[in-house]
């Protein structure tokens, strides 16, 4: 079985107010660029992340490590789509939001879920910190 990391980017960018309203993707772009980087991103482990950008950060490209979905709609439609689909094959999945009412839909087809500061560290872009999720949040 593998692991599957599904990050709602709009959802994680917005948790901190850093700015990233003026360059959306430019933001999402440094996220991804910051799961990247992270341990077990490596294509060599057994992990699959997937960062789902939706509007003004369409257009962000997938680096390896971390693929990008652009969400022809609703990011979050394609974010429970992506999450219905994994833990179908039998995959273990993880969602990054904060968003009540996405958690209550990945919920219902078997995803767990954590919120943005697993991801993205709490006092903001640069500062180090474990960003890897925490199992069994």
């Amino acid at each position: 079985m593998s692991n599957v990391l599904i990050v709602d980017a709009a959802n994680v960018v917005g948790s901190v107010p850093d700015g990233w309203w003026r360059d959306r993707r430019g933001a999402a772009e440094r996220l991804r660029d910051r799961l990247a980087s992270r341990e077990g991103s490596r294509e060599d482990d057994d992990e699959e992340i997937i960062l789902v950008v939706e509007g003004a950060a369409r257009g962000v490209g997938s680096v390896p490590g971390v693929r990008v979905e652009a969400a022809p709609g609703s990011g979050d439609d394609l974010i429970v789509e992506l999450a219905a689909a994994r833990a179908a094959a039998g995959c273990s999945v993880v969602v990054v939001t904060a968003d009540r009412e996405l958690r209550e839909r990945v919920r219902a087809h078997g995803a767990r879920c954590v919120g943005p500061r697993a991801v993205r560290p709490v006092d903001g872009p640069g500062v180090s910190g474990s960003t890897s999720p925490r199992r069994g949040s």
